[in-house]
């Protein structure tokens, strides 16, 4: 990508996160990028029935955030659908409404796109630092990372990571059908069955725990499990 002005749409699925969404705004809203890009915020709110909604109200007026309300907690991947239909981006990445993942490495992350190296950048907390991740969690991450290997000879090393960054132009070549966390499975297995190669780049990662408001649980595991099978096997 050579253009003057490239647009990056951040998209940010929100589900009562009162205690970080303002951090994370901030955050997000400084984070370095290069200096022919661009930024958009489009967060959705999934429902929230914490101090969440009120929160965002704070950003009403500001020209680089757009709040997208929903009237009920419809799930992850429906927010990032619906996220998907509002962005004007020429590049998107998905964003956590969390302190898991650091804003500050997003020009990383773009780089392969923007040299024109990639359509589609994972951030893999594998090839970078990982804080706090519990040893049940991180056998889950290694079996759907092994499974969507194994399944579409994909040599990536972090298959469920939030921090994933595609060209606008993949999103108009696949279908997105998912509702809940499913969303990461998903769109990885469609990519890969479509021809991209997921380029990765190291990234850090500090863990919370369901305490702090960590959401998925293992079930969500199985879940993605059987869409990466799914999807493997469904033209």
């Amino acid at each position: 990508m050579n253009a003057k002005s490239i647009l990056l749409s951040i998209i940010i699925p929100v589900y009562n996160e009162e205690t970080h969404i303002e951090e994370v705004l901030r955050r997000i809203k400084a984070a370095k990028l290069p200096e022919n890009v661009d930024r958009e915020i489009i967060v959705i709110d999934d429902g929230s029935n914490d101090r969440t909604p009120q929160i965002l109200k704070k950003f009403k007026e500001d020209k680089l955030v757009t709040v997208h309300s929903s009237p009920t907690n419809f799930g992850k991947g429906t927010a990032i659908r619906i996220g998907l239909q509002i962005a004007k981006g020429d590049i998107i990445l998905i964003q956590d409404a969390d302190l898991e993942y650091n804003p500050d490495e997003y020009s990383k992350l773009l780089e392969p796109i923007l040299s024109g190296r990639a359509k589609v950048v994972y951030g893999s907390r594998f090839k970078g630092q990982i804080i706090g991740m519990l040893p049940i969690y991180r056998l889950a991450n290694m079996i759907l990372t092994f499974l969507t290997n194994l399944l579409f000879s994909a040599g990536i090393t972090d298959e469920a990571t939030c921090y994933k960054v595609f060209s606008r132009e993949v999103f108009d070549q696949i279908r997105l059908t998912s509702k809940r966390f499913e969303f990461c499975p998903e769109v990885t297995a469609k990519l890969l069955k479509s021809g991209y190669k997921i380029y990765e780049v190291p990234i850090s990662y500090r863990s919370r725990s369901v305490q702090e408001g960590k959401k998925i649980s293992l079930k969500d595991a199985f879940f993605a499990i059987w869409t990466l099978i799914k999807y493997r096997f469904v033209s």
